[in-house]
């Protein structure tokens, strides 16, 4: 395959980074938030052509990379400060979460137990990925797939907006904003762009509390297979299935953070690796905004998004008041 085909994409994500620090710093927004919202005039105004598709795609890797590299600014005292807070936090919204939406799915709104289950998976792990997944485990119908996706992007492209407004409004903390983005948000991207919007500490927090998350996706995956193969119509999941879903980032982000916990990098050499991971997040958030598409967000079903909606409304306010009462 020659790379070729990925330059035009490439240059059209360094240019809408570009463009997107240079707004920033100009009429004063989140230049983060400034490059989604490049990609999503883009992908929504005249769309995006054939030729820059390959390259846009990248964009997932940039954000692992930028994942990665943010482990060197951080170090095992730091992290287990809170830890073990963040990690009860973590465990206990996600099993919220889940319980919320299978219970809103089946006993409200009446929806099939299979889309019940890809919805609470992608609302309390990781969104699009753990939908996918849970899927293969269980052995989800296309549409439900699809129904299930669209919903998890819908939401990503409301909690983008309204996170950030409301960490203003209500004056939370680093700590707080960052690990309720973490705990509450869906996909990883968005987490990082709300908490990096609020502040570098906050950024740093939510993408630790993420990858938390994303981290227990093979317990949930299991969980669910098993629950579905006692009625005699789930699937089992192979171990490559497990690895290939494991978010691999998390690996080399806990590396450069013993690292950095054992004072191999200097501080001029931290500064560098900060702003590479934030330049990576600026080509990665231009991509990630081609993805919010109108045409598709219409096409959720209305049912599957209320219960979405409903959860994410009690869980993102009972994981706030849980925050704010422990920190």
């Amino acid at each position: 395959m020659s790379a070729d085909r990925f330059l035009p994409g490439l240059v059209f994500l360094c240019l809408g980074a570009l463009a997107a620090r240079a707004i920033g710093l100009t009429v004063g927004l989140n230049h983060l938030l400034v490059a989604i919202a490049l990609g999503f005039v883009l992908a929504n105004g005249p769309g995006v052509p054939d030729r820059l598709r390959p390259g846009i795609a990248t964009h997932k890797l940039w954000l692992g990379a930028g994942i990665v590299l943010m482990g060197a600014s951080l170090t095992l005292e730091a992290i287990l400060e809170v830890g073990a807070t963040v990690l009860f936090v973590v465990v206990l919204v996600i099993g919220v979460t889940i319980v919320v939406v299978e219970t809103l799915s089946r006993t409200v709104f009446g929806l099939a137990e299979r889309l019940g289950s890809l919805l609470a998976a992608g609302a309390g792990i990781c969104g699009v990925s753990a939908v996918v997944a849970v899927a293969g485990a269980i052995r989800a119908r296309e549409d439900q797939i699809a129904y299930a996706a669209a919903t998890v992007l819908l939401f990503d492209a409301i909690t983008i907006v309204v996170y950030p407004i409301v960490g203003e409004l209500l004056g939370l903390s680093d700590v707080v904003f960052g690990v309720w983005a973490g705990v509450s948000m869906f996909s990883t991207g968005p987490v990082v762009a709300v908490g990096f919007a609020h502040s570098e500490a906050a950024g740093q927090w939510a993408t630790m509390t993420k990858l938390s998350r994303n981290a227990l996706i093979g317990l949930v995956v299991l969980a669910y297979a098993s629950y579905y193969a006692q009625t005699g119509d789930g699937g089992r999941p192979s171990i490559r299935l497990l690895w290939a879903e494991f978010p691999k980032f998390v690996l080399g982000f806990l590396a450069l953070v013993v690292l950095a916990s054992a004072g191999v990098f200097s501080p001029a050499q931290q500064t560098a690796i900060e702003n590479a991971y934030n330049w990576l997040f600026l080509l990665a958030f231009v991509g990630l905004g081609t993805e919010i598409r109108l045409d598709e967000l219409r096409t959720t079903g209305i049912t599957p998004a209320l219960a979405v909606l409903v959860s994410l409304l009690v869980v993102s306010a009972f994981s706030l008041a849980l925050l704010v009462l422990l920190f």
